[in-house]
């Protein structure tokens, strides 16, 4: 699994429109599923993601986590994290998981994020989305799960 990270004060997401999840200052997590990923790869991510230390301190060292802060997730899932624009002018998404796959995996890390007793919000799987940001730094990581 992939993800990129970034540190926001806030972020929405909308379909269609209407705005289906929106955070305070927290991390906009853009999800994407692998075709080799397992429950394992979203068990480690999860925990990495909750856990990374990328919010200031008292000091103004990066030395606290989203959970630390009281910060929220916006989860949106991204199959296009997968897209290998190597060869062409046309990404291959070869590597992407499955619809089925990628939504237990992205359902997973939704609800282990949440049992953690952080504030999640979502997008809509499989949906157009517009996102809307105010990155906090700006702060962007990417996280993977396995070394690939």
């Amino acid at each position: 699994m992939r993800a990129v990270l970034q540190r926001v004060t806030q972020a929405s997401v909308a379909v269609e429109g209407k705005i289906v999840g929106e955070i305070g200052a927290g991390l906009l997590v853009l999800l994407g599923v692998a075709k080799t990923d397992a429950q394992a790869d979203a068990d480690f991510l999860v925990q990495k993601v909750l856990n990374l230390r990328i919010f200031e301190d008292e000091a103004g060292k990066m030395n606290r986590s989203v959970k630390e802060e009281g910060g929220a997730l916006l989860v949106v899932s991204q199959f296009t994290l997968y897209g290998d624009c190597r060869k062409g002018r046309r990404p291959s998404f070869d590597d992407a998981a499955g619809a089925e796959q990628a939504r237990a995996l992205y359902e997973s890390f939704v609800a282990q994020a949440r049992l953690a007793g952080v504030r999640v919000e979502t997008g809509i799987f499989q949906a157009h989305m517009a996102i809307s940001l105010l990155n906090d730094g700006p702060v962007t990581l990417i996280v993977e799960s396995r070394n690939t």
